[in-house]
């Protein structure tokens, strides 16, 4: 792939995706959209990868969206914007369909489209000052990002109604206490404790990983009988797979287990 806003690389098992356009505060535009998209193709279809590691270069994960391109596209701007959003939204499609975890390494500040795509993530670790916020009506837009979907799961209807209508601002820890974000660290810590928990997931049962995260994502909108009736099926097959076995009999002669991801 030739990238210019983002860098990608697949070591032991983690795929480590970069933002990298901090001139411009990570903000999105079509570019980065369409090779954000790439890159979850590239995840997607690449058996190497078992998790996912996502950060961002200088101090601000990402701003949202690049409003100075905006403005530069003049007339143009409603056909500009919904040709990179169907490249934005689709990057987002892929990540949650893709079934491997993707984590989240966010210092300074995610806002707009940026807090958009923190909230599509799996799981999310954050800087201690990291700030978080809509903004998006503060400049006479709507949301975006996929962020009614995945937001208003993560902390619920009535705080995604504060969040998007008065554009408050977010602390790491009241993000924490939201159910936003995983883990706080110190902010010169949030890289390293990023690809740490993407690398034990990679070594852990990712098929195993997989099936819970579809299970999960697709639990949340289903009835009961529905959610429970998935399960049973899901989970019969995973005791027929390898690492299904493997995990059992670990268990039961109290050793370690050693998971091949079939």
């Amino acid at each position: 792939m030739d990238l210019t806003t983002i860098t990608y690389a697949v070591r032991d098992g983690v795929a480590h995706v970069r933002l990298d356009r901090p001139e411009g505060a990570n903000a999105v535009n079509p570019t980065f959209a369409r090779e954000l998209r790439e890159v979850m193709l590239a995840i997607e279809f690449d058996d190497a990868v078992r998790a996912i590691s996502v950060t961002a270069e200088g101090k601000v994960f990402s701003a949202g969206g690049d409003l100075k391109f905006f403005a530069a596209a003049g007339d143009d701007l409603p056909r500009v914007a919904s040709d990179m959003l169907v490249d934005y939204h689709g990057a987002m499609y892929h990540m949650n369909r893709i079934p491997k975890p993707f984590v989240a390494g966010v210092r300074g500040a995610a806002g707009g489209a940026g807090i958009s795509l923190v909230s599509a993530f799996d799981l999310v670790v954050a800087g201690e000052s990291t700030k978080f916020t809509m903004g998006y009506t503060r400049a006479g837009m709507s949301p975006d990002g996929t962020s009614t979907y995945f937001l208003a799961r993560h902390i619920g209807l009535r705080r995604m109604l504060d969040l998007t209508l008065t554009n408050r601002v977010l602390s790491a820890r009241e993000a924490e206490e939201w159910g936003f974000v995983n883990r706080v660290v110190p902010d010169d810590e949030v890289d390293a404790a990023t690809a740490e928990l993407a690398s034990t997931l990679a070594e852990g049962a990712t098929l195993s990983l997989g099936n819970a995260k579809r299970l999960v994502y697709e639990g949340f909108d289903s009835s009961l009988e529905e959610a429970g009736e998935r399960e049973g099926s899901v989970i019969a097959k995973m005791m027929a797979t390898r690492d299904g076995r493997e995990g059992i009999a670990a268990f039961v002669e109290k050793r370690p287990p050693n998971f091949e991801g079939r």
